[in-house]
C-alpha cells in the first residue's frame, strides 16, 4: 500500500461583490420609507412626513393619502377579497378606507 500524498494547499477564494439593491417602487421624490415591507406579491411603504402610503400589487403602483395614520405594519386577508389591513396608532386601518391618490 502506498502512503497517502498531502493534499495541494487551497487556492484563495475571489472576493464577494457587493449585492445590488433592489430599485425602488416608489416615487423619488418621496424619499426614503419609514417602514417597508413585502407580503405574497405585495409591497408597501409608508412616508409618514408626507402623509403618503405607496402600495405595488401585481405591478401596479398605487399612492394612497394616509391622513393622520402612522402605518407600522401589514397584514392580508388571504380569501378571495385580498383585503390589506395595516395597523396604526389609531388601530387597524383598512386600505378601501384611505383616499387613492392614483
Amino acid at each position: 500500500m502506498e502512503p497517502m500524498k498531502p493534499m495541494e494547499p487551497m487556492k484563495p477564494m475571489e472576493p464577494m461583490k457587493p449585492m445590488k439593491g433592489l430599485e425602488p417602487f416608489w416615487p423619488k421624490d418621496l424619499g426614503d420609507p419609514s417602514t417597508s415591507g413585502s407580503q405574497n406579491g405585495m409591497k408597501y411603504a409608508f412616508f409618514p412626513d408626507k402623509h403618503r402610503l405607496v402600495i405595488e400589487r401585481d405591478g401596479q403602483v398605487s399612492t394612497y393619502d394616509s391622513g393622520d395614520h402612522r402605518i407600522g405594519s401589514v397584514s392580508q386577508s388571504d380569501g378571495g377579497t385580498k383585503s390589506l389591513t395595516f395597523s396604526s396608532q389609531n388601530g387597524d386601518v383598512d386600505l378601501g378606507s384611505l383616499k387613492k391618490l392614483d
